[in-house]
């Protein structure tokens, strides 16, 4: 079995990453591994009506984005170095999927640990899967973790 030394577990807040979060913080608390929880924020185009949106406005609501990702993201880092990990935080902008694997690569991660929210049928072509990307472009290993058990 290989030592694991540094876990990535890209979160998007969302109740189906939960499970993975846990599962992540189990497998660096085991191996005495580094854990690094990221959060990619997508580029958002503000669209109000058929109006136009300055660019003071864009700039607004990207910060408050980026601002409410790193609290999330630093509250994850506090929820994991209380259950006895060395944890860190990065937020990432861009297409999540790329972002992550960018980051497992740069981060030189031995195993992305994510949730996968297990959609099926029309919701998953039309939503895609960031999971499945994640899978074909990683580095390294992936653990994915259904977000809901029993399905």
């Amino acid at each position: 079995m290989m030592k694991i030394r540094r876990v990535l577990h890209p979160t998007d807040f969302s109740p189906a990453s939960r499970r993975a979060f846990d599962c992540s913080i189990e497998v660096a608390r085991r191996d005495k591994a580094e854990l690094l929880i990221v959060h990619a924020l997508a580029v958002v185009v503000p669209m109000i009506g058929e109006g136009y949106v300055s660019p003071a406005a864009f700039d607004e609501v990207q910060r408050a984005a980026r601002a409410q990702g790193q609290t999330q993201l630093d509250a994850a880092v506090a929820r994991a170095r209380k259950a006895g990990t060395r944890a860190r935080g990065l937020l990432l902008e861009g297409v999540a999927a790329t972002q992550i694997a960018r980051a497992a690569k740069s981060q030189r991660a031995d195993v992305i640990v994510m949730g996968t929210h297990g959609r099926t049928g029309l919701a998953r072509v039309f939503l895609g899967s960031v999971a499945e990307r994640v899978v074909g472009t990683a580095p390294c290993p992936v653990l994915t973790v259904r977000g809901r058990a029993g399905r």
